[in-house]
Order: C-alpha cells, then sequence, then structure tokens
C-alpha cells in the first residue's frame, strides 16, 4: 500500500469509510522502512508496539473529528516516550528508555495517533546537518550525498522519504525550518509557548519549541490543532485557546499585508534561492498580498547573539548528564571528579562539548556581562524590531536558509561557517515568533528550495492561510524524491 501521495485527511476518510485500516498503514510504513531506511538513515528506535495500537485503533472505531487516529507518525528522539528509548542521538542515553510521555506525546496518544519510533537528529539539537550524530547521519532523500538539515533531519528525512506523512521536530534555532527546506516538506516552527515543552530534552529553555513536519499544510494544521495548548506543567505554556488551524485555511492572501526584509537576500544567500524565493513571493502578490521592502537593522546580530545564549543555556541544561543517576557512565574512573569528567567527555560528542565549552565561558563571573548579558540586550533590540513590522505588516517573508543542501562533510572543518547558515531562522526563535517553510522550489541540481513565512505572535492561523494559498499555486510540495 502506497501513502506517500496521500494526505492525513484523504487517510482518515478511508479509514471512516472502512477502504483501509490502522494495522494496514502501520504495517505499509514499518515495509517502507525496512525498504529505504538503509540508506536514508532516518530512524533510531522503532516501535515495537505500533502494530499492537493499531489494532485497537481499529477496533474502536474511527470518525471525521479525530483525523490523526490511526495514522503512524514519527517522533523527533529528544521527546519522551513512555517504553520507547529515548536517545536525544547521543551515547550519553544510548540505552535510556522514559518511563512517561512528553506533554505533546499524551496529546497524539489521546487523538488515536500511532508513534511508530524516534527519528535521528543532531546530537542533543546541536547541529544543522544531522551528521553529529552518535548513531550516524541521516542522508537527504532527493540526494543522499548532501544533508537534509538539522538538528531534525530524522524527522524531515521520514516525510520526503515517504516513511511517514507526518513527524514532530524541534526548533531551537531552525531546526524544523532548515530541514524542511532542505528535503521539500513543510514545517513549522510555533510561537514559543503555544507547545509544551514538558518532556522534551531540552537544549535552550528559551528558545526550544517542537513543531510538526508534515507533506502539506493542511496536514500540518491538523497536527499542530493537536499538539498546541496550555500544560500546567510547563510554565512557559500560555493559556491561550487553539485555533481551529486547518478549518479556516482557505481565506486566501488578498488584502494581507506583507513584508519582505532587504537582510533575508543579502550576501551569502545564493543566487537560486533569491530567485526561487522571489518567485514565490510574486505568487503572493498575484493572490492579492501587498508586498514592500523592509529591514530588519539587528537581524545581522542574530548568529552571534544565538549561538551565545543558546551555548549558556546549554552549558546549565546539560549539567545533570554526569555519569551518576542515569545516562552514560564511564566504567575506569579514579574519583568522582575523574567519573564527571570521563563520563562527559566520553559520552558527549565533539559539536556538543564545543558548545557546552562556549556556553560555560560565556557564563563565568569574569564575562557574563560581556557576553551573555550583552546578546540578551540585543535579543531585546532583535525583538523590538520586529514588533515594529507588525504593528504596520501581517506576515514577513524571506529565504529559509541561504542555500539548498549542501554535500556531507562540506562544513566540517569550519564550525563558523555552519554557524552562518542559521543567519536567516535564528531571528525567530530569538524573537519567540512563529515561521514556517513551504517549498516553493527547486535548485538545478533538483534540491528543495523552501521559503519562511514569519508571523506575530500566536498568529499561526495567518501563517498557515498564506502558505495554503500559495501551495495551491505551486507545485513544489507536491513533488517526491525517487
Amino acid at each position: 500500500m502506497t501513502t506517500d501521495m496521500m494526505t492525513i485527511r484523504e487517510l482518515n476518510r478511508q479509514l471512516v469509510a472502512g477502504e483501509t485500516t490502522s494495522v494496514e498503514l502501520v504495517q505499509a510504513a514499518l515495509d517502507r522502512i525496512n525498504a529505504t531506511d538503509e540508506t536514508i538513515h532516518a530512524f533510531i528506535t522503532l516501535s515495537e508496539t505500533a502494530l499492537e495500537e493499531a489494532k485497537a485503533s481499529d477496533e474502536k472505531g474511527y470518525s471525521t473529528d479525530r483525523p490523526l487516529q490511526g495514522i503512524p507518525l514519527g517522533i523527533k528522539d529528544n521527546i519522551l516516550t513512555d517504553g520507547i528509548r529515548t536517545t536525544a542521538a547521543s551515547r550519553m542515553l544510548e540505552d535510556f528508555v522514559p518511563f512517561f510521555d512528553a506533554t505533546i506525546i499524551e496529546k497524539l496518544k489521546a487523538a488515536g495517533a500511532i508513534i511508530i519510533g524516534k527519528t535521528n537528529m543532531d546530537e542533543f539539537a546541536m547541529g544543522a546537518s544531522s551528521e553529529t550524530s552518535y548513531f550516524g547521519p541521516t542522508k537527504n532523500p532527493w540526494n543522499t550525498d548532501y544533508v537534509p538539515g538539522g538538528s531534525s533531519g530524522g524527522s524531515a528525512a521520514t516525510v520526503s522519504a515517504g516513511q511517514v506523512l507526518g513527524a514532530l521536530g524541534s526548533d531551537t534555532g531552525g531546526s524544523i525550518r532548515q530541514p524542511a527546506s532542505f528535503t521539500g516538506i513543510v514545517g513549522m516552527k510555533p510561537t514559543y509557548g503555544r507547545v509544551s515543552r514538558w518532556g522534551v530534552i531540552a537544549f535552550a529553555s528559551s528558545l526550544d519549541q517542537v513543531g510538526p513536519m508534515t507533506h502539506n499544510v493542511e496536514d500540518n494544521a491538523l497536527m499542530l490543532e493537536t499538539i498546541a495548548g496550555h500544560d500546567d506543567k510547563d510554565s512557559t505554556s500560555a493559556e491561550l485557546d487553539v485555533p481551529a488551524f486547518a478549518a479556516n485555511l482557505d481565506k486566501g492572501v488578498k488584502g494581507m499585508k506583507i513584508a519582505v526584509p532587504e537582510e533575508y537576500f543579502g550576501a551569502g544567500v545564493d543566487e537560486e534561492t533569491q530567485a526561487t524565493v522571489k518567485a514565490a513571493i510574486k505568487q503572493l502578490e498575484d493572490l492579492g498580498a501587498t508586498v514592500d521592502t523592509v529591514h530588519l537593522p539587528h537581524m545581522k546580530y542574530g548568529v552571534p547573539v544565538y549561538y551565545i545564549i543558546a551555548s549558556a543555556e546549554a552549558s546549565s541544561n546539560l549539567q545533570r548528564y554526569d555519569g551518576i543517576r542515569y545516562g552514560y557512565r564511564a566504567e575506569d574512573a579514579e574519583s568522582l571528579e575523574d567519573l564527571y569528567i570521563k563520563s562527559r567527555s566520553e559520552g558527549f560528542g565533539m559539536e556538543v562539548k564545543r558548545r557546552l565549552m562556549t556556553g560555560t565561558f560565556s557564563i563565568a563571573s569574569e564575562n557574563i556581562d560581556d557576553y551573555f548579558m550583552q546578546a540578551g540586550r540585543v535579543r531585546s533590540l532583535i525583538k523590538e524590531d520586529f514588533k515594529k513590522l507588525f504593528n504596520d505588516y501581517d506576515l514577513v517573508v524571506g529565504p529559509v536558509a541561504p542555500s539548498p543542501a549542501y554535500k556531507f562533510g562540506e562544513n566540517a572543518d569550519d564550525p563558523v561557517a555552519a554557524y552562518q547558515a542559521d543567519l536567516l531562522t535564528v531571528p525567530v526563535n530569538l524573537a519567540g515568533l512563529p515561521g514556517l517553510s513551504l517549498p516553493v522550489g527547486f535548485s538545478e541540481a533538483g534540491l528543495p528550495i523552501g521559503l519562511q513565512i514569519i508571523g506575530n505572535y500566536f498568529d499561526e492561523e495567518r501563517i498557515y492561510q498564506a502558505a495554503y494559498a500559495l501551495e495551491q499555486v505551486n507545485d513544489a510540495s507536491q513533488q517526491r524524491p525517487e
């Protein structure tokens, strides 16, 4: 059974009509994973109970008001899943099996979704290529010589390769949007606070946010409706009602005012990406939107501000991995201090250690004012830039990444160049805004290129409306890798 050209809504109709079963859908997904994942390596761990859960779902019966029931989904491996190994793609958590679910997993299970497995990622979500995974890299389904992006590369690849129709990723500085752009799918980073972070392994707590990754806009909206909402267990969770995102997609963009920052087309953004994204922006104009060129004067500071704040928060969050209570523990330690040092040195990979060292340096007592505190002040300026724009505009659009996917190893010896590739995505996280990546075209090499649509706080509904309108006239999201 082939489902990769179908939608969640279409499969729900088939389930309701008795034309298929969840057991068939899950088995088809497992067959597809078995046939392709030796090449793609999208998954770290598969669920041993998915078929049993599918059978139980079939016995309950289906309805159109529960569109995710019986649908197999992938989950990024930094989201806790009761009874299913959760590693954050690190040796440090290689054998960790949680005994409870993250809030978002509870919500998916309550909606009847089937967790088919845990997807590969950059270790502890630190990376933009999925090359830093302890379990080996994920490949881009469009061309396996190229990275799928990161850190949610496994979630992006499993959807792009047609193994599943949807997956969850997490986005700290672009880790949903950039891999979605690199693999030709739709990826939404919701407003900070829209989705509970309880049960998500923390990287940078003021930046992390979980969101859906799908083939199309409607499926994405359905998934966000399911996982969004207030959670008493997460003090940063917003006490706001969740709109019916998927019910209001067809309002179009006529009358919308869209801002295009000049900085999104500056030095470092390649010509193919600029031309493809500008053509998509012209399609939005043709659909009735008003488009103006604007400025985001402090955006140029986004990368250094992000890497100071994110690394500092990671330094704090990852202190808990010390070889004592759980996680990797060195066997030949001669003292408590030696145990700490050896467990962390052997348990963490090179990129994680690089960021922990950077973060620890920036919050040291002699440095904190010059680095961490200063970064916080500039972060406030970046937020103000966006707030001023949203006084006059409904949306902000531009490229997701400076280029399409790059080849494995291309930035291995130059981490600064790799970090600069986050230039167009990190401002959204620093400001706490929602942003979506929508496929809008391809490079001459046949690699996908995404358009980034950024909205005001908790205005995901308007983002989805613009993305859906563009999706109807731009067929990039209908393309699939061979």
